[in-house]
Protein backbone atom coordinates (compact mmCIF):
# COMPACT_ATOMS: atom_id res chain seq x y z
CA UNK A 1 0.00 0.00 0.00
CA UNK A 2 2.86 2.32 0.60
CA UNK A 3 3.76 1.99 -3.04
CA UNK A 4 0.27 3.05 -4.17
CA UNK A 5 0.41 6.23 -2.10
CA UNK A 6 3.76 7.19 -3.65
CA UNK A 7 2.40 6.71 -7.14
CA UNK A 8 -0.65 8.85 -6.38
CA UNK A 9 1.46 11.69 -5.03
CA UNK A 10 3.72 11.57 -8.07
CA UNK A 11 0.71 11.85 -10.41
CA UNK A 12 -0.58 14.90 -8.54
CA UNK A 13 2.89 16.52 -8.68
CA UNK A 14 3.19 15.84 -12.42
CA UNK A 15 -0.19 17.44 -13.06
CA UNK A 16 0.81 20.55 -11.11
CA UNK A 17 4.09 20.79 -13.01
CA UNK A 18 2.27 20.34 -16.33
CA UNK A 19 -0.27 23.08 -15.49
CA UNK A 20 2.55 25.36 -14.37
CA UNK A 21 4.51 24.81 -17.61
CA UNK A 22 1.38 25.32 -19.76
CA UNK A 23 0.53 28.49 -17.80
CA UNK A 24 4.03 29.90 -18.32
CA UNK A 25 3.91 29.10 -22.06
CA UNK A 26 0.50 30.79 -22.40
CA UNK A 27 1.77 33.89 -20.54
CA UNK A 28 4.87 34.12 -22.76
CA UNK A 29 2.74 33.76 -25.92
CA UNK A 30 0.30 36.44 -24.72
CA UNK A 31 3.14 38.82 -23.86
CA UNK A 32 4.75 38.22 -27.28
CA UNK A 33 1.45 38.76 -29.09
CA UNK A 34 0.79 41.95 -27.12
CA UNK A 35 4.26 43.32 -27.87
CA UNK A 36 3.96 42.48 -31.56
CA UNK A 37 0.52 44.10 -31.76
CA UNK A 38 1.82 47.22 -30.04
CA UNK A 39 4.67 47.72 -32.50
CA UNK A 40 2.77 46.69 -35.62
CA UNK A 41 -0.37 48.69 -34.97
CA UNK A 42 1.37 51.75 -33.52
CA UNK A 43 0.96 54.87 -35.67
CA UNK A 44 4.13 56.91 -36.03
CA UNK A 45 3.57 59.92 -38.32
CA UNK A 46 6.54 61.78 -36.79
CA UNK A 47 9.10 59.26 -38.02
CA UNK A 48 7.63 59.19 -41.52
CA UNK A 49 7.84 62.98 -41.79
CA UNK A 50 11.43 62.96 -40.58
CA UNK A 51 12.41 60.32 -43.13
CA UNK A 52 10.83 62.10 -46.07
CA UNK A 53 12.68 65.36 -46.76
CA UNK A 54 10.10 66.39 -49.33
CA UNK A 55 7.51 66.80 -46.59
CA UNK A 56 9.62 69.56 -45.03
CA UNK A 57 9.73 71.74 -48.13
CA UNK A 58 7.54 74.79 -47.89
CA UNK A 59 5.29 74.93 -50.93
CA UNK A 60 3.43 78.15 -51.57
CA UNK A 61 -0.30 77.70 -51.50
CA UNK A 62 -1.72 77.97 -54.99
CA UNK A 63 -5.30 78.98 -55.54
CA UNK A 64 -7.33 80.84 -58.12
CA UNK A 65 -6.58 84.19 -56.49
CA UNK A 66 -2.78 83.77 -56.37
CA UNK A 67 -1.03 86.09 -58.78
CA UNK A 68 2.18 84.98 -60.36
CA UNK A 69 4.59 87.78 -61.03
CA UNK A 70 6.72 88.16 -64.12
CA UNK A 71 9.48 85.57 -64.44
CA UNK A 72 13.05 86.06 -65.63
CA UNK A 73 15.29 83.11 -66.43
CA UNK A 74 18.92 83.28 -65.40
CA UNK A 75 21.12 81.26 -67.71
CA UNK A 76 23.15 78.26 -66.63
CA UNK A 77 26.02 78.59 -64.15
CA UNK A 78 28.90 76.17 -63.72
CA UNK A 79 30.76 77.10 -60.56
CA UNK A 80 33.61 75.52 -58.58
CA UNK A 81 32.71 75.26 -54.91
CA UNK A 82 34.77 74.93 -51.73
CA UNK A 83 35.97 71.38 -51.11
CA UNK A 84 38.75 69.97 -48.98
CA UNK A 85 39.36 66.65 -50.69
CA UNK A 86 38.34 66.64 -54.37
CA UNK A 87 37.17 69.38 -56.71
CA UNK A 88 33.40 69.84 -56.76
CA UNK A 89 31.19 72.04 -58.86
CA UNK A 90 27.59 73.22 -59.16
CA UNK A 91 25.65 73.40 -62.38
CA UNK A 92 22.54 75.52 -61.87
CA UNK A 93 19.83 77.40 -63.71
CA UNK A 94 17.39 79.77 -61.99
CA UNK A 95 14.14 81.53 -62.59
CA UNK A 96 13.23 84.53 -60.48
CA UNK A 97 9.70 85.76 -59.86
CA UNK A 98 9.35 89.54 -59.67
CA UNK A 99 6.77 91.81 -58.08
CA UNK A 100 5.91 93.86 -61.18
CA UNK A 101 6.65 94.40 -64.88
CA UNK A 102 8.74 97.55 -64.36
CA UNK A 103 11.38 95.67 -62.46
CA UNK A 104 11.72 93.15 -65.28
CA UNK A 105 13.52 95.67 -67.50
CA UNK A 106 15.74 96.67 -64.58
CA UNK A 107 16.64 93.00 -63.98
CA UNK A 108 17.60 92.58 -67.61
CA UNK A 109 19.83 95.67 -67.42
CA UNK A 110 21.46 94.54 -64.17
CA UNK A 111 21.93 90.89 -65.25
CA UNK A 112 25.77 91.06 -65.23
CA UNK A 113 25.74 92.40 -61.66
CA UNK A 114 23.27 89.72 -60.57
CA UNK A 115 25.24 86.90 -62.23
CA UNK A 116 28.44 88.13 -60.57
CA UNK A 117 26.77 88.22 -57.14
CA UNK A 118 25.29 84.72 -57.62
CA UNK A 119 28.67 83.35 -58.75
CA UNK A 120 30.32 84.73 -55.62
CA UNK A 121 27.55 83.44 -53.34
CA UNK A 122 27.58 79.90 -54.70
CA UNK A 123 31.37 79.79 -55.03
CA UNK A 124 31.74 80.41 -51.30
CA UNK A 125 29.50 77.47 -50.38
CA UNK A 126 30.90 74.08 -49.48
CA UNK A 127 29.90 70.76 -50.99
CA UNK A 128 28.25 69.71 -47.71
CA UNK A 129 26.18 72.91 -47.47
CA UNK A 130 24.66 72.41 -50.92
CA UNK A 131 23.87 68.73 -50.49
CA UNK A 132 20.93 69.08 -48.14
CA UNK A 133 17.60 70.83 -48.44
CA UNK A 134 18.32 73.38 -45.73
CA UNK A 135 21.46 74.54 -47.54
CA UNK A 136 19.57 74.99 -50.81
CA UNK A 137 16.80 76.93 -49.10
CA UNK A 138 19.40 79.15 -47.44
CA UNK A 139 21.03 79.74 -50.82
CA UNK A 140 17.66 80.79 -52.28
CA UNK A 141 17.18 83.28 -49.44
CA UNK A 142 20.68 84.70 -49.92
CA UNK A 143 20.19 85.06 -53.68
CA UNK A 144 16.84 86.80 -53.13
CA UNK A 145 18.38 89.21 -50.63
CA UNK A 146 21.40 89.96 -52.80
CA UNK A 147 19.36 90.62 -55.96
CA UNK A 148 16.90 92.79 -54.03
CA UNK A 149 19.80 94.95 -52.87
CA UNK A 150 20.40 95.92 -56.55
CA UNK A 151 16.79 96.60 -57.54
CA UNK A 152 15.06 99.95 -57.14
CA UNK A 153 11.72 99.65 -58.99
CA UNK A 154 10.55 96.36 -57.46
CA UNK A 155 11.62 93.22 -55.66
CA UNK A 156 12.21 89.51 -56.18
CA UNK A 157 9.32 87.45 -54.80
CA UNK A 158 10.96 84.04 -55.12
CA UNK A 159 13.89 82.19 -56.62
CA UNK A 160 13.24 78.85 -58.31
CA UNK A 161 15.92 76.31 -59.18
CA UNK A 162 15.08 74.96 -62.64
CA UNK A 163 18.28 72.91 -62.72
CA UNK A 164 20.61 72.23 -59.79
CA UNK A 165 23.39 69.63 -59.83
CA UNK A 166 26.15 69.36 -57.23
CA UNK A 167 28.99 67.07 -58.16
Amino acid sequence: MAEKKEIQTDKGGNKKKMFLIIGIIVLVLLAGAGTAAFFLLKKSPDTKEQQNPASQVSVPELNQMAQIGPMVNIEEFIINIISADTPHYVKATFAIELTNEEVKTEVELRMPQMRDAILLLIGNKSFEELQDLQGKNQLKAEITSKINSFLKSGKVKAVYFTNFVVQ
